[in-house]
Parts: C-alpha cells; structure tokens; sequence
C-alpha cells in the first residue's frame, strides 16, 4: 500500500503544483477525496480510476457515492423517511437515483473482473493480490455463479472505509494547518530531517524517500494528526447493540438488545477528559519530554473505536495520512482562501467539510 500512496501523494501535489503556479485557490477536499479514492481502489480491486486525472466515470461514480451517504444520514433526521421512500420524493427520491448510478458502476466491475478471471488460467490470476479477486475466487460457487450483492456490498464497505475517512481527516488537518501556520513549519522540517532527502529532491524523490523508518520518525506529524482526530472524528457519531445485560461505570442499566450510542465528536471536546483547553488544537499533549508519540487509551480517544471491534484500518490509515501530509507540508506552504470564512461540517456518515475547502498553496 506504501508505493500506492506515495504514487498518489506525488500525483496530488503536481496537481497542486500547477494550481499553485497560477496563484488560484482550490478545493483540497475534493482533491483529496479523488486521491483516496484512486488509492483505496488500486488497492483493494486493482484498478486505478483516474479520478485525480479527470476520468469522468470514476468522478461520477465518487459524486454520487458521497450524495448517497449523506441522504442517508438524513434519515436520522427525517421520522417520515420510509414514506417518503414509498412515495419516491425528496431526499429519498434523490437516494435512489444515486444508488443507481453506485451500482452500476460497481456491478459492471465485479462482472468484468469475473469475466477476467474465468477466462484466465489459474495460475495466471496467482499474481493477483486485490481484494475483488480474492473475493470473487473465494465465494463464486462451483457452478460458476457469483454473488453480485454480496461483492457489491463488501466493496462499497471498504470504500466507505478507506475513503471518506481518510481525505475527510485530512481535509481537518490541512484546515488546523492554516489556522497553525507555525505547525505547517514544524510538520516540513521534521520531514525533510526524518527522510534526509535534501532540499533539491524532487516531488517524486522525496514521496519515494518515505520509508516506514522515515514515517516512524515522524512523532510530531503523528500528534498533529492525532489530535486533528480528537477534534474532528472521522467518525463523529456511532452506536454498539449490548449482547447481554450490562451496567455502565457510571451506574447505568443497558439490557441486552439496547443500541447504546455515544459520540466521539463531543468526548473529544470533553474538558473532563482533556482538560481546560480541551477545544484548543495542540499537538504536544500527545508528545513526552522527549518529543516522543505517547497513546491514549482507545476508550478516552475513540477516533478508532475500542476493544474487540477496534478498527482494522488504523494503521493503514495513519500510512496514508502521513504520507499525504508530509507530501505537501514539504512542498507548499498552505492557507485559507478567505480567513473570515466560517468552516462547518456536512451531515454524512464520516465528518467532511461542507461547501469543500478552498485554500491557496504557494510553493516553497
């Protein structure tokens, strides 16, 4: 995954590069989520969609995957929703021309790699280590019949996975970023000290001098990004359904059944938790005397979940994060379109900026 996300990093800031030239501002979310999406598919299925580079297929499918999530959200809001589903109006409406156009798109990938895989010789198809493959190879009957739902919805959770949450955090960060220019300093230092690549390296050098040494290096880049997760959880509301009879530790009765949620987004702002300045962005409380990374415990911080059901993906996403950061906290010093411009949150399962965010990038 490292060379995917170095390939992609490198690909994002030579499009930034050339925004930058012309002294325009841009939407670094929309970048962003275009990047990850590019990755998590190269990935996980083998196919790079080419959205950072304009492929209107794979932009289509990303617009309508994101609509989707947040009609859905709103069901939340909306005690009404099942009738407006039968009577196909509003958001629900809107829903379901979304889904078409999301599945379409993921069927016809499925069938395809099927297609693919039943015309090549086994061994021929050994070399292939994408998720999809793995899947259709391990769940296609030995009628040859495959499971389309099944697969669709196994992709749709990974991209789910690996995508919005991923460029929703980093679209935070970069917005901490430019409220904390001196952070954006501290962050380019360390990782011209921590990859040693000299300040001539090209764009494309210094992506490929991001080792797993380089990146564990990076302490300070670590609680940077950790700490834009405690104030802006990718995931900022969730809930568990208790499988027997429980008492919180604060006393509370929960029977088995019960769907118990809790919210990521205001423990993270909890001064009971943090402390006074609980609400304020500081890196440093996650680093020792030593400037060293030190966890917290999973059940304070909860960006990740806890216990059995902790994310899979953390790692995976801290790779991605930190490459992608250090990528363009290198290259580009990074600030607000408009300073006085008020940044709020859009309704979606994961926590993105709404409206996009729009920054101008000068290069250092």
């Amino acid at each position: 995954s490292g060379d995917v996300f170095k390939r992609n990093a490198a690909k994002l800031a030579g499009v930034v590069s050339s925004h930058a030239a012309s002294n325009q501002s841009m939407d670094f979310q929309g970048f962003l989520m275009r990047a990850t999406m590019d990755s998590i598919f190269t990935i996980a299925f083998g196919q790079d969609l080419n959205t950072l580079d304009g492929s209107g297929e794979g932009r289509r499918f990303a617009a309508a995957f994101d609509d989707a999530s947040e009609f859905t959200m709103l069901r939340y809001l909306n005690p009404f929703w099942k009738l407006s589903r039968l009577l196909n109006v509003g958001a629900e409406a809107m829903l379901k021309e979304r889904i078409k156009v999301v599945d379409g798109f993921v069927y016809k990938l499925i069938r395809d790699r099927s297609d693919e895989l039943s015309n090549t010789k086994a061994h021929d198809t050994d070399s292939r280590q994408d998720i999809l493959t793995r899947f259709i190879q391990a769940t296609t009957s030995d009628s040859g019949t495959v499971d389309y739902k099944y697969l669709r919805d196994i992709i749709l959770n990974i991209v789910i996975a690996g995508k919005d949450t991923t460029a929703g955090s980093l679209a935070w960060f970069l917005y901490m970023m430019c409220k904390h220019p001196e952070v954006q300093e501290k962050i380019c230092h360390e990782a011209m000290e921590a990859t040693n690549a000299g300040e001539a390296a090209s764009i494309d050098e210094f992506s490929q001098s991001l080792t797993d040494e380089a990146l564990n290096k990076m302490h300070y880049l670590h609680a940077a990004l950790t700490e834009t997760l405690r104030l802006y959880p990718a995931v900022p509301l969730d809930n568990k359904q208790c499988f027997s009879d429980d008492v919180l530790p604060n006393g509370f009765n929960v029977s088995k059944g019960d769907i118990v949620f809790y919210i990521p987004y205001a423990m993270g702002r909890m001064e009971s938790l943090w402390g006074k300045d609980a609400e304020s962005f500081r890196p440093e409380r996650w680093l020792d005397e030593n400037g060293v990374f030190q966890q917290e415990s999973p059940f304070k911080f909860t960006a990740f979940q806890a216990g059995p059901r902790i994310c899979l993906g953390k790692d995976f996403a801290y790779r991605q994060m930190k490459i992608f950061a250090a990528v363009l906290l290198r290259f580009f010093v990074l600030k607000l379109r408009d300073e006085k411009e008020i940044i709020s949150y859009r309704t979606m399962i994961t926590l993105s900026v709404d409206q996009g965010l729009h920054l101008t990038a000068m290069a250092r």
